[in-house]
């Protein structure tokens, strides 16, 4: 069986692999050891309740029971933008009028704002190629809305999701070459990993204070704003799914999209019930995603799941895995 549980500091290798695999521009995942161990530990904190509520950053692993090997992972920011400035580019429209010649011009522009503060951020979704199906990609970013659901006060009213941006086939990014590498003047790798790993002040130093025009960048680069990576497009279609939308804002440095939705309206925490464990046989019951109605040791999993009213039972092996007792309670999404 697949579990989504805490990552722990012993993951290192698995993470470290994983962010191999996932390739340029996961920024959230870079392929650096002592950025990596700094998120598990702060991980290892957030769950334990040990750091501030809107600095928390939930790190979720997939994990084949049978094996042990972990298949992917994803997270939860409970607030970006809280100890620097989260920065994006809105893409807005520019009137301008003369009536001189009596013409009115609307140009597309991006612009530099800083609107996420606090908001919280769900990513970091990233599976091995070959669990990229029979539901594993689901379970893996519908746990994610089961952890905030488990707690909604730990988290912001809006919740965000930003998507990897289009990279060409030959491995370049549109969005950096034609914009963002004329005022960040760095390779893109080494400034995506700068990302994650400093405090980000060469982005408060160095990003444009300007509108930018888009009609004045090129083709490719204009093109390439608000669209999707090739391996984003499966995350982009699960976030449509539970409500998201884009928002007009775009990555400063590839360009790509960021989604957002309002809390309390995001399909699996609005289709989320809890209800009272009961240990002994679900039957013919069909299989439904559940988790722990705590964030402290949090697990979550599809499993058969009987639901009688307020009451849930579940086989005794799946909940000793979950650690549920009965009279525990659990979330069931309905």
């Amino acid at each position: 069986m697949l579990i989504v549980r805490p990552a722990r500091i012993d993951d290192l290798s698995a993470l470290m692999e994983l962010a191999i695999l996932s390739g340029r521009g996961f920024t959230s995942l870079p392929e650096d050891e002592a950025t990596l161990l700094a998120r598990l530990t702060l991980s290892e904190q957030s769950f334990a309740g040990t750091v501030p509520t809107r600095e928390a950053w939930y790190t979720l692993m997939l994990e084949d029971s049978e094996t042990g090997r972990v298949e992917g992972l994803c997270g939860v920011r409970a607030g970006v933008g809280v100890g620097r400035p989260h920065f994006s580019f809105r893409v807005m429209t520019l009137a301008q009028f003369s009536s001189a010649i009596a013409t009115r011009f609307d140009h597309q522009a991006l612009v530099l704002v800083n609107e996420c503060a606090g908001w919280t951020e769900v990513g970091s979704l990233y599976l091995r190629p070959e669990r990229r199906s029979g539901g594993a990609g689901s379970l893996l970013a519908r746990s994610r809305y089961m952890l905030i659901g488990a707690e909604r006060a730990r988290f912001s009213e809006t919740v965000m999701a930003e998507l990897r941006g289009y990279f060409a086939p030959d491995g370049t990014c549109p969005f950096w070459e034609g914009v963002a590498s004329k005022f960040f003047r760095l390779p893109f790798d080494q400034a995506d990993h700068m990302v994650m790993s400093t405090d980000g002040q060469f982005i408060l130093d160095l990003a444009p204070r300007h509108p930018i025009y888009v009609e004045l960048i090129d083709e490719a680069a204009a093109d390439a704003i608000g669209k999707v990576h090739v391996e984003g497009q499966a995350a982009r279609a699960m976030l449509e799914q539970e409500g998201f939308r884009g928002s007009g804002l775009v990555d400063i440095f590839d360009g790509g999209p960021t989604y957002t939705a309002p809390r309390d309206s995001i399909t699996t925490i609005e289709r989320t019930r809890t209800c009272t464990v009961a240990i002994g046989d679900p039957g013919e019951a069909e299989q439904t995603i559940i988790s722990t109605n705590r964030i402290t040791d949090f697990r979550a999993a599809r499993l058969p799941v009987f639901v009688d009213g307020d009451r849930a039972t579940i086989d005794a092996s799946d909940a000793d895995l979950l650690g549920l007792n009965t009279g525990d309670t659990m979330r069931v999404r309905t």
